[in-house]
């Protein structure tokens, strides 16, 4: 699934000038699909991108850091975020600001769907709360490649423990036409799992269902076609593995895709 957006200012992490505040509205159509039983996708409409860059501090669309060590190979920062399993469950999360109204086809389908024993509806399960994770973050850079490795552990004691993550990136330029392809894997703990898509005893019929540590690859492209000075046609493709987590009775599909 993808998102095709015109961009009001098109930036990358690599060109966002220090002390300078960017702003960029993307308006398209996309979707983040949810592979949680009786989960909606969430939609993408409109999708803000706020960054600034000071000379230590950043913000940058909902991650912000202070770098502590920079050159113009490596940086090492301290970081803080949203956790990402967060918004397969939580209505209000940014990605899911921008509901479509009418009823699609795969809400049809799921209200004639019969769930079987082993396919759990998160309606029907307590409510996961937000994490926020901080940690450490690593970036090498070396001409078209980045490489980058982070840390995180849950700092408001929800599942209290830690997630990483590997991550290689390449851009390059096909004449006008910039392209970023990225190869990645994240590790999520047992305790991380077992609080999103394990089950307590009251929530399963078996019993308490525990899910155990995974490593997670993904793999991501985006493209982008200036328009001019301040706008841009921009094409994103994500796929996110979750077949490490097939224990869990809360899946309905072992991946997701942007």
């Amino acid at each position: 699934m993808a998102l095709f957006s015109a961009n009001a200012i098109a930036q990358t992490q690599q060109h966002i000038s220090t002390d300078e505040l960017k702003i960029s509205v993307s308006l398209g159509a996309g979707v983040i699909s949810n592979p949680l039983y009786g989960a909606d996708n969430i939609p993408l409409l409109v999708v803000p991108q706020v960054a600034y860059y000071g000379q230590n501090w950043f913000f940058d669309n909902g991650r912000l850091g202070y770098s502590f060590l920079q050159s113009d190979t490596h940086n090492i920062s301290l970081v803080s975020e949203i956790n990402p399993e967060s918004r397969f469950f939580i209505d209000w999360h940014p990605q899911n600001i921008f509901p479509l109204t009418a009823m699609s086809n795969n809400e049809i389908l799921e209200s004639q769907h019969i769930e079987s024993p082993r396919q759990i509806n998160i309606n029907n399960i307590q409510k996961r709360r937000v994490v926020l994770d901080a940690g450490v973050s690593y970036f090498f850079v070396k001409q078209q490649h980045v490489f980058s490795a982070q840390l995180l552990h849950d700092v408001n004691s929800v599942y209290n423990s830690y997630r990483g993550s590997l991550q290689w990136q390449y851009h390059f330029d096909l004449k006008l036409l910039k392209l970023k392809s990225t190869l990645g894997v994240n590790y999520k703990s047992a305790q991380l799992n077992n609080y999103f898509y394990g089950l307590n005893s009251t929530e399963s019929s078996y019993g308490e269902i525990e899910v155990g540590s995974s490593w997670q690859p993904y793999a991501k492209i985006d493209a982008r076609w200036p328009l001019g000075k301040t706008n841009a046609l921009r094409f994103h493709l994500a796929y996110y593995d979750y077949s490490a987590m097939d224990s869990s009775p809360l899946f309905e599909h072992d991946y997701s895709m942007t």
